[in-house]
């Protein structure tokens, strides 16, 4: 049986997850209601830039960050009670990691259609 290629897993996770556009994640961290989380490599954010109050969690790890029972949990980096929204460089990532994350059991999440890429052309600020 033939693997199943990366795009067609992204294509399956965007018909099963939450997407929102740069400017509906700029209105959502304007307000402190979510966690914007940069899923990108730290090579990348060395190279880009980091978006603004996002926090950084490398995609590899993002699993084992949020789950509690691991040792590798990341006691109060996030705030649990407001949406976690996932971005990466173009928006193939998140969408997979939101999948992953949804079938742990998270709710309160979704992806940046367009990842960093889009989110510059918004009015946050990115920082080196």
């Amino acid at each position: 049986m033939p693997i199943k290629s990366s795009q067609t897993l992204v294509i399956e996770a965007l018909k099963e997850i939450k997407t929102i556009n740069a400017d509906e994640a700029f209105q959502l961290s304007n307000k402190g209601a979510c966690n914007l989380i940069d899923i990108r490599d730290i090579r990348e954010l060395e190279k880009e830039g980091r978006i603004e109050n996002s926090t950084h969690i490398p995609r590899g790890m993002l699993e084992f960050w949020l789950d509690p029972d691991s040792p590798y949990f990341k006691e109060g980096k996030l705030d649990q009670n407001k949406e976690l929204i996932l971005f990466c460089a173009g928006g193939l990532r998140s969408a997979l990691a939101v999948k992953s994350l949804k079938e742990m059991g998270f709710e309160k999440i979704s992806h940046v259609d367009g990842g960093f890429a889009e989110l510059k052309k918004q009015k946050f600020k990115i920082s080196k």
